[in-house]
């Protein structure tokens, strides 16, 4: 009887949590490593899904096998296909129910999932890795590995590159900074270069407490699911859409209102907003920044240490060592980065088995996602932009070359013609 693979993942958000699953439905033995006592990551202040392309995607990686994910999501959405500053038929999950339901997915999939397990060391011969060693001593060795870390923190690059650690989402005081295991394996990374010069983009978005809003807001968001509040005139800030990673939400809308959303608790649509200029205006006096704490001064620093790779998201340089998420390259949000992770632990149990890896193909839009941050690594332009299915410049490509569409028997239909149905949900041994 052939060996069962083991593939060890490094990072618990959603790329990670994707490639758990399908890792797993492909056989392998599949433990994942989160360095904090949650999954999901910056999930936790997440909370869009499937607006524009991104829906697109998410029914693409359903029929190529990925459903179980995003069957699981249905269970935690508070509001369904809703539309605000362009974007539409969006659905908001729920930031404090999400990661319980997760995780209990994960664990029903018999995925070993190791908290508070940060790598601190990897041991390695020239190109492959052959384990990675926890802060605790803990040796964990494995067939292939993906590094699924992101490319946020640690609280040094706030500093150097933004408005200073805020105790954003990554929680980097309590559990200690993101590790790289591309980056302890010797490869390299690089960073997002913007138009100014400077390295990295700051998250696009904040929370805030619900109960801090006026009774008539909190009412609002309830029952619609997005409230725009128009700005004076001396509020209006454009120039700071250039600092959001999510360039979607970087329409001058963005800079002219207040847009909240409610995920459970209330996403502020703007990378910060100085406090005392947000209590200025009715229905926000008594507004109060949940996270990150300091809202009203900056945000996370993202899109620093992303890794060159191949069509099939291994690590140049690398024979075993797959990546996913924003590691991967700057494809931004949940739905890029559960595509990414279900490609990433599918290739992940083909390497290790010494079997052809699986390349998505251009007719797909997540095909088309991932050759379009390859192709500009082989331009030698790593970090040239940022890539999303929702909006920017490849939203519009996906408009240009038919590949967006909400039906899914257009959708099924195509992931068939590429003899690709069910891929994920095979199992390779």
């Amino acid at each position: 009887m052939a060996k069962i693979p083991r593939i060890v993942i490094v990072g618990g958000g959603w790329a990670g949590c994707a490639a758990a699953i399908s890792a797993q439905q492909a056989g392998a033995e599949v433990i994942l490593l989160e360095r904090t006592d949650m999954l999901l990551g910056a999930g936790l202040v997440g909370g869009i899904m499937l607006n524009n392309g991104r829906m697109t995607a998410a029914l693409e990686t359903s029929f190529l096998g990925g459903h179980i994910m995003f069957e699981a999501l249905e269970k935690t959405y508070r509001h369904r296909n809703i539309s605000f500053p362009g974007h539409d038929h969006a659905s908001l999950y729920d930031v404090i129910k999400v990661e319980s339901i997760i995780r209990h997915l994960l664990k029903q999939r018999d995925v070993q999932i190791y908290f508070r397990s940060r790598v601190a060391g990897v041991s390695q011969t020239k190109e492959q890795v052959e384990s990675v060693i926890l802060e605790s001593g803990e040796v964990v060795p494995a067939d292939t590995f993906i590094d699924a870390t992101g490319t946020s923190g640690p609280p040094g690059n706030c500093w150097r590159h933004g408005h200073g650690c805020v105790l954003c989402i990554q929680r980097c005081p309590a559990f200690g900074p993101r590790t790289s295991l591309v980056k302890m394996a010797g490869a390299e990374e690089y960073s997002l270069l913007k138009l100014d010069g400077s390295f990295g983009a700051m998250s696009g978005s904040c929370k805030l407490c619900p109960e801090s809003l006026s009774l008539e807001i909190q009412e609002r968001l309830k029952q619609c699911g997005v409230v725009v509040v128009p700005l004076p005139i001396d509020l209006v800030r454009p120039q700071k859409l250039k600092l959001k990673v999510c360039q979607q939400y970087a329409q001058n809308e963005f800079a002219a209102n207040i847009i909240l959303l409610d995920t459970g608790a209330v996403k502020l649509m703007t990378p910060f907003f100085p406090l005392e200029a947000l209590r200025q205006v009715p229905g926000f006096e008594l507004v109060r920044y949940s996270d990150p704490l300091a809202g009203g001064q900056g945000n996370s620093m993202r899109l620093l240490a992303m890794a060159y790779r191949d069509s099939t998201l291994k690590v140049d340089g690398l024979s075993n060592v797959l990546v996913a998420g924003e590691k991967q390259g700057p494809a931004v949000g949940h739905t890029e980065a559960i595509v990414t992770g279900f490609l990433a632990g599918h290739n992940a149990v083909c390497y290790a088995l010494g079997i052809e890896p699986l390349i998505l193909p251009k007719a797909l839009a997540s095909g088309a996602l991932i050759a379009a941050i390859g192709d500009d690594l082989e331009r030698n332009r790593p970090g040239y932009q940022s890539y999303t299915f929702s909006g920017a410049g490849f939203f519009q490509t996906m408009l240009e070359n038919n590949l967006y569409s909400t039906d899914p028997n257009q959708i099924a239909e195509r992931v068939a013609t590429s003899n690709l149905t069910g891929i994920y949900n095979q199992a390779l041994c």
